[in-house]
């Protein structure tokens, strides 16, 4: 196995079983977790739907989250029987050894936020881990039994907090860590503290602008990035009507990739605030012919909304008997979805071209 590779990379990749085991340069297990991972949940359905119970099925999903713990535990085992070998043979080099053991606790302390706080009790931060630990689990206890109280499943929205607050710890130990073996110190402050610090000097609050991330674009413009900020709004939202105006749902995959792309971008904005120099760069430079074609698009886009929701119902309470509606609903939407992928991939290629002419 060639060295160095991320241990804390494998594990992420990992949550899709087998890609871990892959980047790791395991192929057999990177082979067999996913085929019987993902062949067990199909096979599942599909009985589940010959047998018309669905009880087969959540015995598959259970089998599969079993699999799933199992494939984890065992990239663990596998990564570090790898590094005990590795520092076998770089015994006798003090800069080979110290480079291992850095990245030895570089990936403890992350393995340990994956519960938040225990990464920062790694790091000898108790105040700012219990606060984290106190907030993930005070607030899936809370929703749970302020749900079953009430009896209103309103509540359980909160529960849409926890992946924020858990991605927010790991970010936090993984640039606290980052700092600690770049030789600065470490003060061991709360958030709320935290929080009051960047007021009373003037600064925005991170732990602000990390949760205002979670709905895309609002955390960068909360940091001062507008332009930034202002097309991931616009981006996300304007995806959600594009998909609902040509009702595409094919096209529902890219709506988790932009917010998993603006809360990230968020959080490493969020990061660099107070440290670095902010630029607000924004994804596309709508000049010349970006300009141009943002105008035609939008052009379209008014024409088939005024088409389809006026001219078409209309003709069609004229023209019963040609069906222009249900047609148009059967083939317009197909050819549009084809045009759209052709003229992207066309548009793409070249670029491709001229950067390689270039």
């Amino acid at each position: 196995m060639t060295y160095p590779r991320s241990k804390m990379l494998a594990l992420l990749l990992n949550l899709i079983p087998g890609l871990g085991y892959f980047y790791w340069g395991r192929k057999v297990r990177a082979f067999l977790y996913p085929f019987f991972f993902f062949g067990g949940l199909f096979l599942g359905a599909v009985i589940s739907m010959i047998a018309d119970d669905g009880e087969l099925f959540l015995a598959a999903f259970i089998m599969g989250v079993i699999l799933w713990c199992i494939s984890m535990l065992d990239l663990i085992i596998v990564m570090l029987r790898d590094e005990r070998r590795l520092e076998q043979r770089m015994y006798g080099d003090p800069a080979l050894q110290g480079s291992l053991e850095a990245s030895q606790e570089r990936f403890f302390t992350l393995l340990l936020s994956f519960i938040p706080g225990l990464g920062h009790f790694q790091l000898g931060l108790m105040q700012r881990g219990l606060n984290f630990l106190i907030l993930f689990f005070g607030l899936i206890t809370m929703t749970v039994v302020i749900t079953g109280i009430t009896h209103e499943p309103v509540f359980l929205l909160f529960l849409g907090l926890i992946p924020i607050i858990w991605l927010y710890c790991m970010f936090d130990a993984a640039q606290l860590i980052h700092r600690k073996q770049a030789g600065e110190p470490l003060m061991d402050r709360s958030l709320l503290d935290e929080w009051e610090s960047g007021r009373i000097e003037g600064r925005r609050s991170k732990v602000l602008a990390t949760l205002l991330s979670a709905f895309p674009g609002a955390g960068q413009m909360y940091l001062g990035l507008q332009k930034r900020g202002l097309q991931m709004m616009i981006l996300f939202i304007g995806s959600f009507y594009l998909i609902d105006v040509l009702r595409i749902p094919a096209f529902l995959f890219l709506l988790p990739v932009i917010w998993c792309f603006s809360f990230f971008d968020g959080l490493q904005q969020t990061s660099r605030y107070g440290i670095l120099p902010m630029e607000d760069i924004p994804l596309v430079k709508w000049r010349g012919m970006s300009q141009h074609w943002l105008g035609v698009i939008l052009v379209l886009l008014g024409v088939y909304y005024v088409g389809t929701e006026f001219v078409i119902p209309m003709i069609d309470r004229i023209l019963p008997d040609l069906h222009i509606q249900y047609v148009l609903s059967q083939y317009l939407r197909p050819v549009l979805i084809a045009v759209m992928l052709i003229g992207g991939g066309i548009m793409l290629m070249n670029r491709t071209r001229s950067d390689r002419a270039m």
